[in-house]
C-alpha cells in the first residue's frame, strides 16, 4: 500500500558514536527536511507508516482470506513452516546483519535465530500437529476432537525483539488462521524483511489466497483499538507491559475476542547446596544478556545458605566478563538502556531495605568504562538475606528489565524445611515464565518438578534461555500470561476444540437409550417413532 508517511532506522551504532546528531537526523528524515540520500551513512532503511484506512483494510483482506486457507489440508500448512525454516537456514547471515542494525548484539541476534529454527524444526512442527485432529472409530461410528482456526488473529510484537517474535506470532497461519501483523515504529525493518523474504514466499509455494498474511507499520494505540472494534478480528496476540496487557484481556472478553499475552517474567533459579556451580552462573549470567531486557532471563536466585558466599564470589567473577559494545561486535552482550533513572531507584530500593551491593550499580561508556553519562549498565548482583520478606524489595517482587540480579539466601534450617520454602517462594511468584533448578539430588529434582506449576517451562541444570524442540519458547501463567496464560504454543492457542461424529446406520432411539438398556440386559427404552407403515 502507498504512503506518504515513512519510519527511518537508524543504525544503533550510529547512534553509540553521537546520539544527539543520529537521533536528530532521524527526526528530520522523518519531517521530510532532509534527503535520504544525504544520509547513507546513518540510515539502514525505511518502511512506510500506515494509516487508519489501511490497518482496517488489512483486517478486512485477513477475513476474507479466512474461510479458504483454513479449507487447506495440514500438511499443505506445515509446508509453510517447512518453507520458512528452509529460508532461515538460506538466509541467516543476512537476518543476523538486519537485527545487529537495529540494536541487538551479534550474539544476541544469532542466539534468536538459532531459535526461531527451533520453533519450525521438524519436532514442533509435528507436535503441534499430532495435537490439530485425534480419531476414535467404535462401533459404526468415526469420532474426531479437532482443533479448529479461530479465524483472524491480530499480532503485536515486542519493540525488543520484534523480528523474530513476529515469526513466532504469525504461526497461527499453520492452524489454519489468517494473520495481520503490526511492525513497531522503533525497529520495523526486520520484521517487514521476515514477513516479505521468509513468510510471504513460503505460502505462495502452496498457493495461499491474498490477504493470508498481511504486516504494516503503525502506532500501538489506535491500532489496537481498531482491532478491538473491528468485527473481522478474532484474536488479538499482544506482547507487551503488564498493565497495558490486562487492561487489553479485559477489553477483549468485553468485544467477545481472544486475548493471547506475552507480557512479562520474574524468572526464578533455585541452586540446591550439591549445585554446579561454575555451570550454574553461566545459566545466571544470561540474566545479563541484552541489558535485561530479554523477558525470558532469570530475574532472581535462590540459593541454600550453605554454598551462597561461594555462589557469590563465582558469580560476581563471570558477570565481570560481560561486557558493553558496539552491536557488530561478537564478544558484546549489553545493550544500550535510553532510560536507566528506574534501575538505579531499583538498586536503591533494595539498599534501603537491606539488601548489600555485590557488584555493578554503574554507567558504562561502550568500551567498558565507568562513566557518568554512558548508556550502558553495568551488571549489577545484590545479596539479600532472608527468604520470608525479600518480596518487599521492588526488585525481587517485580520484573526490572535491567541488568540487575536480586540473590536471595534463605534463613537456615534443616534441608526438608529450606526446601519446602523455596519451592513454596517459586510456587508463589505472581509472575510465571520459566523456573530453573541447579541440583545433582534426583530427589531434589523430582519434588522441584512435582510441585512447581507456575510457569511455562521448568528446566533442570540448563541454560535458562535456551530454545528446545518441541517444548515451549514462551508463555506462562499469572502476570506472564493473564488469566488464560500458559505454555504458548500459538499454532495450538488460536483455535478451539470441537468434537465431530459421523455414523453410519445409527438409531437415535438406540443412541440416546441403548447404552444403559445393554448394562441393564433389556430392550432400549420407549418407542419415540411410530411402527413402520405397510404399504
Amino acid at each position: 500500500m502507498p504512503s506518504e508517511k515513512h519510519v527511518y532506522t537508524v543504525k544503533t551504532s550510529a547512534i553509540l558514536d553521537d546520539v544527539f546528531r543520529a537521533l536528530t537526523l532521524k527526526r528530520k528524515l522523518e519531517r521530510g527536511s532532509v534527503d535520504p540520500a544525504d544520509a547513507e551513512d546513518f540510515v539502514v532503511g525505511r518502511c512506510a507508516l500506515a494509516d487508519e484506512e489501511t490497518v482496517a483494510e488489512a483486517a478486512r483482506r485477513a477475513a476474507q482470506a479466512a474461510p479458504v486457507w483454513r479449507r487447506f489440508p495440514l500438511e499443505r500448512r506445515l509446508a509453510v513452516g517447512r518453507g520458512i525454516r528452509e529460508r532461515l537456514r538460506r538466509h541467516h547471515a543476512h537476518f543476523v546483519d538486519l537485527l545487529i542494525a537495529e540494536g541487538s548484539p551479534r550474539s544476541l541476534a544469532e542466539w534468536q535465530v538459532a531459535g526461531l529454527l527451533e520453533i519450525f524444526s521438524e519436532e514442533t512442527l509435528q507436535w503441534c500437529a499430532s495435537q490439530m485432529e485425534q480419531q476414535i472409530v467404535r462401533r459404526n461410528r468415526r469420532m474426531t476432537v479437532r482443533r479448529v482456526p479461530d479465524g483472524v488473529v491480530a499480532v503485536n510484537p515486542p519493540q525488543n525483539a520484534p523480528a523474530s517474535s513476529a515469526l513466532f506470532g504469525i504461526t497461527p497461519l499453520l492452524a489454519g488462521n489468517t494473520v495481520v501483523v503490526r511492525a513497531p515504529r522503533s525497529a520495523p525493518l526486520g520484521v517487514m524483511y521476515a514477513m516479505r523474504e521468509l513468510v510471504a514466499p513460503a505460502l505462495a509455494e502452496v498457493g495461499a489466497p491474498p490477504g493470508t498474511l498481511n504486516v504494516f507499520c503503525s502506532r500501538p494505540g489506535p491500532t489496537l483499538r481498531s482491532w478491538l472494534d473491528s468485527p473481522h478480528i478474532d484474536d488479538i496476540f499482544f506482547t507487551g507491559g503488564v498493565s497495558t496487557g490486562l487492561q487489553l484481556e479485559q477489553d477483549c472478553v468485553a468485544r467477545g475476542k481472544k486475548p493471547i499475552l506475552e507480557l512479562a517474567g520474574n524468572d526464578a533459579v533455585l541452586i540446591w547446596r550439591d549445585a554446579d556451580l561454575e555451570a550454574a552462573c553461566e545459566a545466571l549470567v544470561e540474566c545479563f544478556f541484552g541489558s535485561g531486557q530479554i523477558c525470558m532471563v532469570p530475574n532472581q536466585v535462590l540459593v541454600h545458605p550453605a554454598v551462597a558466599d561461594r555462589l557469590l564470589e563465582r558469580l560476581t567473577l563471570t558477570a565481570s566478563l560481560i561486557r558493553p559494545g558496539l552491536p557488530e561486535d561478537p564478544g558484546a552482550l549489553l545493550s544500550p538502556v535510553l532510560r536507566s533513572e528506574r534501575f538505579f531507584r531499583y538498586v536503591q530500593d533494595a539498599l534501603e531495605k537491606g539488601a548489600t551491593l555485590v557488584h555493578g550499580a554503574r554507567r558504562l561508556e561502550t568500551d567498558g568504562t565507568p562513566s557518568d553519562t554512558g548508556l550502558f549498565l553495568e551488571p549489577t548482583v545484590l545479596r539479600v538475606d532472608g527468604l520470608a520478606d525479600c518480596r518487599r524489595i521492588e526488585a525481587v517482587a517485580e520484573e526490572t528489565f535491567f541488568p540487575l540480579l536480586p540473590v536471595i539466601v534463605p534463613e537456615p534450617g534443616a534441608d526438608d524445611d529450606l526446601l519446602d520454602r523455596m519451592i513454596a517462594h517459586v510456587d508463589s511468584n505472581p509472575y510465571g515464565l520459566r523456573n530453573s533448578l541447579w541440583t545433582a539430588d534426583e530427589r531434589v529434582a523430582d519434588r522441584f518438578v512435582n510441585e512447581v506449576s507456575n510457569g511455562g517451562l521448568l528446566k533442570v541444570n540448563d541454560s535458562h534461555i535456551g530454545f528446545l524442540p518441541c517444548l515451549p519458547t514462551h508463555g506462562g501463567t499469572g502476570r506472564t500470561g493473564g488469566v488464560f496464560g500458559e505454555a504458548n504454543y500459538p499454532m495450538l492457542r488460536t483455535t478451539h476444540l470441537q468434537g465431530v461424529s459421523r455414523a453410519e446406520g445409527v438409531r437415535p432411539r438406540e443412541a440416546v437409550f441403548g447404552a444403559y438398556a445393554e448394562l441393564a440386559g433389556r430392550r432400549p427404552g420407549p418407542r419415540t417413532r411410530p411402527e413402520r407403515v405397510r404399504d
